[in-house]
């Protein structure tokens, strides 16, 4: 028995240093939970859903150049994940703000895909860390949708609901009263306009967390 003991040894250290490589390649490729199980990788989370939104966007802006859908895409995935909204919600809104456009103006001013005001634009954008160098710089997609973001990440924090941070976001958040519940939240053509977008958009484009 004398004998056997190192070469034993010899194996035990071998599976051990096959476990830890393993275990190590795991947690490499892929994210745990605190329970042990493997997680989506958030990688493949990532394309799958910037593939779908560029193939959204591609079937109702059929005319937009690729390279500026890409950045779209991949823009409102970010700040949504930034952010913690929804990326559908934020499509909804530049589906009712600008139908997709990023040369859009309103009549008042506003513009790019989230309508952006150039005068609240400049605040926000300090707040957010994006440099805003006139008003031309709203119709970068990138940019604008970095603002617009980060605008309605606050008005939700403000209001404790997604209606009333979206009928501040249309008419201003001085114009809007915190109600008691998301329930009495008041609603308005806007907001309605986008959540009916939000719907449809829902039913062609995954929730964040699935592939």
């Amino acid at each position: 028995m004398g004998y056997n003991t190192p070469m034993r040894s010899r194996k035990r250290s071998h599976i051990i240093l096959i476990t830890m490589f393993f275990v190590a390649t795991l947690f490499a490729t892929n994210t745990f939970s605190s329970t042990g199980i493997i997680l989506e990788d958030e990688g493949a989370e990532r394309s799958a859903i910037i593939e779908k939104t560029i193939s959204f966007l591609k079937e109702r802006k059929p005319g937009v150049p690729d390279d500026k859908i890409q950045v779209i895409a991949n823009s409102v995935y970010e700040e949504s994940k930034k952010y913690d909204l929804d990326y559908r919600l934020i499509l909804a809104i530049m589906k009712v703000e600008s139908n997709f456009r990023n040369d859009a103006v309103s009549r008042r001013g506003a513009r790019g895909l989230m309508q952006i005001n150039p005068s609240s634009a400049r605040i926000i954008a300090r707040e957010s860390g994006v440099e805003v160098k006139g008003a031309r710089c709203l119709h970068e997609p990138e940019k604008n949708i970095k603002i617009g973001v980060s605008y309605l990440s606050k008005l939700r924090d403000m209001f404790d609901n997604i209606v009333s941070a979206l009928h501040a976001y249309n008419a201003g958040p001085g114009k809007v009263k915190k109600p008691a519940s998301e329930e009495k939240a008041r609603t308005t053509s806007f907001t309605r306009k986008v959540m009916s977008e939000y719907r449809q958009i829902s039913e062609v484009l995954p929730e964040p967390d699935e592939e």
